[in-house]
Parts: structure tokens; C-alpha cells; sequence
């Protein structure tokens, strides 16, 4: 289902700080985040569509990397409407803006909406973010801020988003104004992206599906969940699977900005770079 927050032209050392957690099924085969052999992305795999949640456009050459500040995130959209078979996976709209060389605008107006399931993409570069859905939300620019996303409308105020949005806005972000090394933030935010407190009857949305199953899908960081059956004596099928960092660095001195991304594999904080 997962969630992203995005500080975006905040800093102006760091232009974009994202933060996402994937939560998938946990049968569904995946590669960990890893230089693609078959195209410049940079980004973790779905093995069974070949796509990707979160990536950067990053090309290998003999003895460097070439990047060029592009972006991308997908989420789906939870409205109770069931993909079909014949529907492109929401993945390639990462790999396809990552490998394009069109802006984030107007990639955004030119995608076949109705070739996908329900999704939220948000794409960028080094000075443009756009989000679009499918659902109803036009391709429409970031403005400078702090944007917390789930599976609903981006303007949705969900118990997990508001949860997320006040954590980094009380401990994280002040440590990014302090010292913007990813060093020295990098614990705290994966602490915030693992906070796992569900939200109270009252504050659940309403998206179409079962309450039972939306109380298990309410918080930050979703524990490994069975989403078949009643809660007790099941064996969990879906859960949070990846936390990730992705940053763009304004290197001033040398008129560049360079990407990175940091993940973490079913919640453990060993980071592969």
C-alpha cells in the first residue's frame, strides 16, 4: 500500500528528502535496491513485473556513474476497485520517466491513465516535481514543503500521514536544518518510518474495503499481517518490506546535484548503498 513524505526545495543542500516505505505481499518476489544491468535505474525490483516503487535514473559506465537528478515513486490508490489482468504494472511508470528525457509536466500529461490501476506517481528532476493519479488529481507541480502521501487523494488527511508529517516535522527535519548529513538524520528517520501505531476506530478512511482489514493497514509501518483472515492464528502474507531514503545533494562548489538512495530490507536498518 505504502506511504512517502516528501520535503521538497525545504534545504537548499538537499532539494528533496523522501521518505518511503513499501508494503507489499510477502510472497512477491523482489530484488533489493541495485544498479540495473538492463537499463540506467538505480532503484530495488519487483521480479515478477520488472518494474520498481522508487528509483533514480543512474547510468553505469567503465569506471563512474553518470546521473542526471531524475526521480520517480509510485503508490497504489485503495478504493476498493481490483486490478485487472490486462492493466500495465504501476511499475513502469517509474522506469519509464526514469528513462525518458522529458520533463516531469509533461510526462505526467502524456500517460494513459486508464492502461493502470488506481496509483499516485510523483516524479521530478532537479527543479520540477509533478504528482498525478489516476483517480481524478491532474498533473499538478509540488510547491515548496513538506507532502505526506498514502493511497488515498494527495490531499487526504489520513491518521498515518498526519502521524507521519508531525514526527518528521518534530524530529527530523529540525536535525536536517542542524546538519544535513545524512549521517547524522538517517536513524531518526528510519525510527519515524517504523512507527507502528495503528489508528483508533475513529479515524480510519473509509476506501471500500473491510474495516478489519483497514485497521491493519492504518499505521506507518504495517507489521506483518494476514490479509485473509481474522487476526489470530494466521500466518502474516503482507507487511511493510522496504524502508528507503532518497535524497538530490546541491553540491554548490561543483554546480552539480547528485542522488542517493538508502533502503532497508523488511525493517532491517543494515542500509545497502
Amino acid at each position: 500500500m505504502c506511504i512517502v513524505a516528501i520535503a521538497w526545495q525545504l534545504f537548499d543542500e538537499l532539494p528533496l528528502v523522501l521518505l518511503s516505505n513499501r508494503d507489499e505481499f510477502l510472497q512477491r518476489p523482489t530484488e533489493e535496491l541495485h544498479q540495473w544491468s538492463d537499463k540506467p535505474i538505480y532503484a530495488g525490483r519487483d521480479s515478477q513485473s520488472g518494474g520498481t516503487w522508487l528509483g533514480i535514473h543512474q547510468e553505469q559506465h567503465t569506471d563512474f556513474y553518470e546521473q542526471n537528478g531524475r526521480w520517480a515513486a509510485v503508490l497504489n490508490f485503495r478504493d476498493g476497485v481490483q486490478a485487472s489482468l490486462d492493466e500495465r504494472s504501476r511499475g513502469a511508470l517509474v522506469t519509464d520517466f526514469l528513462t525518458s528525457n522529458i520533463s516531469p509536466m509533461d510526462f505526467a500529461r502524456q500517460i494513459s491513465l486508464q492502461d493502470y490501476a488506481g496509483f499516485n506517481l510523483i516524479i521530478g528532476d532537479t527543479t520540477q516535481a509533478v504528482i498525478v493519479n489516476n483517480r481524478g488529481h491532474a498533473p499538478t507541480p509540488l510547491y515548496a514543503g513538506l507532502h505526506v502521501l498514502s493511497n488515498g487523494q494527495p490531499e487526504d488527511s489520513w491518521f498515518k500521514t498526519d502521524r507521519l508529517r508531525g514526527r518528521l516535522r518534530q524530529e527530523v527535519l529540525p536535525l536536517i536544518a542542524e546538519n544535513n548529513s545524512l549521517e547524522y538524520w538517517r536513524d531518526a528517520a528510519f525510527t519515524v518510518l517504523s512507527d507502528n501505531i495503528p489508528a483508533p476506530a475513529d479515524k480510519l478512511p473509509d476506501t471500500g474495503i473491510a474495516v478489519e482489514i483497514e485497521q491493519r493497514l492504518s499505521s506507518v509501518y504495517i507489521e506483518p499481517v494476514d490479509l485473509t483472515g481474522p487476526e489470530d492464528g494466521v500466518i502474516p502474507n503482507y507487511g511493510t518490506r522496504t524502508q528507503s531514503i532518497l535524497t538530490l545533494r546541491n553540491d554548490i562548489k561543483d554546480a552539480k546535484v547528485t542522488a542517493e538512495i538508502i533502503s532497508c530490507e523488511f525493517n532491517d536498518h543494515s542500509n545497502t548503498q
